[in-house]
């Protein structure tokens, strides 16, 4: 990830589970809800946002999770040849999650 070619993301699908979370107390951010899209902004890390394409893309290989956030991940990932970096055990092992050289 600190290597400069690599051109990071963050998906729509990953603000709105975030949203979820901090509204139901399970997750806290140190800071504002409101401020994460300027935060990421001043990163230089675009939102991905959720389209079509990525709504009915069926994603390949089969995930081994029903958790409809993971499945779009995946299906962004897939529909825009991107990798999922994540430690989420149900998502590690798929062929369109990063692994480390």
């Amino acid at each position: 990830m600190s290597d400069p070619e690599v051109k990071a993301s963050v998906s729509a699908a990953s603000l709105w589970e975030i949203a979820i979370k901090v509204r139901l107390a399970k997750l806290s951010l140190g800071g504002n809800l409101a401020d994460l899209p300027d935060l990421l902004n001043s990163l230089g890390v675009p939102v991905l946002p959720i389209d079509d394409r990525h709504a009915l893309a069926s994603v390949t290989p089969e995930p081994p999770t029903r958790d409809p956030f993971d499945r779009m991940l995946l299906a962004q990932c897939q529909v825009e040849g991107l990798r999922l970096v994540t430690v989420d055990r149900a998502l590690v092992d798929h062929p369109l999650a990063w692994r480390p050289a």
